[in-house]
């Protein structure tokens, strides 16, 4: 319950920041959604999804604006190249940090 609180504030806050107004809010309060249930069980197809719904400009890359909540809050430990941009591969890292 707490991280999904936390998520919404973490959406609604978002929101409120000029730089994503052109962003999907469908599928930000899905990423959040998302992100929320990830625990130590999740699976690669979540990650996927969650990958998906994050690369709201579809360039196949996670930029430190596009990412929220956990992710956010961990980019540079998942960014392992150092290109300021995480790919699906980094960010399949996250299941690691679940543990």
């Amino acid at each position: 319950m707490k991280k999904t609180v936390l998520s919404f504030a973490v959406v609604i806050t978002m929101f409120s920041c000029n730089s994503v107004k052109n962003v999907n809010t469908s599928s930000l309060t899905d990423a959040a959604t998302l992100l929320s249930s990830l625990s130590s069980n999740s699976t690669v197809q979540q990650i996927t999804s969650l990958f998906s719904l994050l690369d709201t400009n579809n360039d196949e890359a996670i930029s430190s604006t596009e990412a929220i909540g956990t992710v956010s809050d961990n980019f540079n430990v998942l960014d392992t190249d150092s290109n300021s941009s995480l790919n699906l591969s980094e960010l399949t890292g996250l299941l690691g940090l679940l543990k």
